[in-house]
């Protein structure tokens, strides 16, 4: 257990965006969207905005940001953390600079994010490669990765933590994963906590093969794309209204391959996020590897793959439309409300901290698994 000295300590860096009270924008993404839609329009290109993307990605509202976690973690030791060597010459506590291929962020013998709190949104962590062990203070806890989402609705306050288990002792553990953030509205920022498991398994993917037999394959994450429908979101989600239009879709592109990314409605923020390949080309425009293009959304866009295979993350949704005000974990509609949160949070820990640590992990023999705070829990094959 931690002193509350050490939980102050650990707020004011716990999050990406700690450091200062930060008044967000209702789109971060453009100042003047309006005068790009216009313009956009004169000359029927699909594309609103192209920014290059570093770490933490710029989203639009409804979500917060996106971060790319990519980590190449060597052999996993007893405590399933790496060796001794490869801990020398780091800011251990607060480890974001890559060296040997990876970070440790917050963690001194597990890499990840020991026990921290939130309030007023929910994480969507997208494990694309490795494992994640996850605890909080509801009693909660599971193992998943390898294809595998959990989405947690942190509503009015949770402490949970978030390593990475180096489990092969006998191989490299590469990690690889989105944690997007999507707000809550005012309405649902206190509701209950909540986690929920989308398994790999239960994922639908849409595929779309085009006339030169290349393929094009989608992970329904949230939302609906022709005849595939993702699975429900935690109740009190922006995303659980279907009139929200909330979408997130891992697209994976053969080399060569063309996809047709649907239209939504108009008014609706879709930002796509090209992160592995080499080019693409949206309606012909040209577009390089690790950069974001934010879209028009009532209008079809064409995807050409390059001559690697294309790898691209689609956020989009319905604006909230509310003030955003943020300070590290916590995210409110004022000013007073991160004071409320903050006062709360020294009070009763959000229900303070059930493990033995605060940088939990689970055995290594155990395959992925979901312990729920009702007592319900799943168990699937490794």
């Amino acid at each position: 257990m931690s002193n509350p000295l050490h939980r102050r300590s650990f707020l004011s860096r716990a999050a990406f965006a700690a450091g200062s009270l930060i008044a967000l924008p209702f789109t971060s993404f453009s100042k003047s969207v309006k005068k790009a839609i216009e313009e956009s329009d004169k000359m029927m290109n699909p594309i609103l905005s192209i920014k290059p993307l570093g770490f933490q990605w710029e989203t639009a509202d409804p979500f917060l940001f996106c971060v790319h976690h990519e980590d190449y973690f060597p052999k996993g030791n007893e405590q399933m953390g790496p060796a001794t060597e490869f801990l020398k010459g780091r800011h251990m506590g607060d480890d974001f600079i890559i060296k040997d291929g990876f970070r440790m962020y917050h963690g001194k013998t597990v890499p990840g994010f020991p026990g921290h709190p939130h309030r007023g949104f929910e994480t969507i962590t997208v494990v694309r490669k490795g494992i994640v062990d996850h605890a909080d203070s509801l009693g909660a806890a599971g193992r998943y990765g390898n294809g595998d989402v959990q989405w947690m609705t942190a509503g009015k306050g949770v402490q949970h933590s978030e390593m990475f288990p180096l489990i092969h002792a006998d191989k490299d553990n590469t990690m690889e994963l989105f944690q997007i953030w999507l707000n809550l509205p005012k309405k649902n920022k206190m509701v209950e906590p909540h986690f929920k498991m989308l398994w790999r398994e239960s994922i639908p993917n849409y595929i779309h093969t085009d006339a030169n037999l290349k393929k094009t394959t989608v992970e329904v994450i949230a939302g609906k794309l022709a005849d595939k429908t993702a699975v429900a979101p935690p109740p009190d989600s922006w995303a659980a209204d279907p009139k929200n239009e909330v979408a997130v879709w891992n697209i994976k592109m053969q080399v060569g391959a063309t996809f047709t990314l649907p239209k939504a409605s108009a008014g609706i923020n879709r930002t796509l996020y090209f992160y592995e390949g080499n080019q693409i080309k949206l309606s012909g425009n040209t577009i390089t590897k690790y950069n974001a293009v934010q879209l028009k959304s009532d209008v079809e866009v064409i995807i050409e793959g390059g001559t690697e295979e294309t790898s691209i993350l689609i956020l989009q949704g319905k604006p909230i439309n509310e003030p955003v005000m943020q300070y590290g974990p916590f995210v409110m509609n004022t000013k007073e409300e991160i004071n409320q949160a903050f006062e709360d949070y020294h009070k009763t820990q959000f229900g303070g901290w059930p493990w033995p640590k605060y940088d939990q992990v689970h055995d290594r023999t155990k395959t992925r698994f979901a312990k729920h705070a009702d007592g319900k829990i799943e168990i699937k094959n490794a």
